[in-house]
């Protein structure tokens, strides 16, 4: 590491057993795509976070897809003990094994109501998530147009059902309440007795772990992968899951002997 890199990263590197490198899956390992069913790791992902996992105290995912799709869509069954956190921290799988509760009752109006909401607008979408729907607008012909439509009706719809809404870029998720990233990467880095942490991601439901980073009192670093509006948000900026990659292999050419 050169003279200029930040605290955190130097923290990981001189005590790399205490680190938790902690990442989100679409626009951070996974370049963002039109449909979500096509988003697949980097091709240098697995390598790169298998690598990190024998270094590192912890190599953590968490994301708003269900644990179980993140570990198919990015053949995470390689890296040495990987956890990942879907649906924000409601699902866990680690060493192959899935933990998740109910599903919440809500979802079933959901289901039922959302597509009648939807169909006026051309090339909008919803993706069922089995614990959580997701409409996504990247299709529609103005895109930003149609979230912004949508905004109101799918807050209303949500609060009716007992669910919470989490915005992103062209998307509106609607998930159970009372967990976020943020709070999912606090419980895990107290679990794991973390010395130092990294947390990368590249939306606005993202913003809850940066927060999580600069609370926990730890050494640590917050890596942007997103568009610029939220860059301001990051300690480090980059240039997508490109950039991710550079960002891992770097940090554990800086823990090798």
């Amino acid at each position: 590491m050169t003279t200029n890199t930040p605290d955190g990263l130097r923290a990981i590197v001189a005590d790399p057993a205490g680190a938790v490198i902690g990442l989100d899956f679409d626009g951070t390992l996974s370049p963002i795509v039109p449909d979500p069913e096509d988003a697949r790791i980097h091709p240098d992902g697995p390598a790169a976070l298998a690598r990190l996992g024998e270094l590192v105290g912890a190599v953590l995912v968490v994301t708003g897809r269900p644990a179980a799709v993140a570990v198919e869509y990015g053949s995470l069954e390689r890296v040495p003990g990987l956890v990942v956190l879907g649906h924000y921290g409601l699902e866990r799988w680690e060493a192959g094994t899935l933990t998740a509760p109910p599903a919440h009752p809500g979802l079933a109006r959901v289901r039922a109501e959302l597509p009648s909401l939807v169909s006026r607008f051309d090339g909008v979408r919803i993706e069922d998530k089995e614990r959580a729907v997701a409409v996504h607008t990247r299709r529609a012909p103005e895109p930003q147009a149609a979230l912004d439509a949508l905004r109101e009706p799918v807050a209303e719809l949500a609060a009716e059902s007992g669910l919470a809404v989490e915005p992103g870029k062209f998307v509106l998720e609607l998930r159970p309440p009372g967990m976020d990233k943020g709070m999912a990467l606090r419980a895990f880095l107290e679990e794991r007795q973390a010395r130092s942490v990294l947390f990368a991601g590249d939306d606005l439901g993202d913003l809850a772990a940066f927060a999580a980073v600069r609370a926990s009192g730890l050494p640590g670093v917050t890596v942007f992968s997103g568009s610029a509006e939220l860059a301001v948000e990051a300690d480090i900026v980059v240039d997508g899951p490109d950039g991710v990659m550079e960002l891992l292999a770097s940090i554990a050419d800086a823990i090798e002997p």
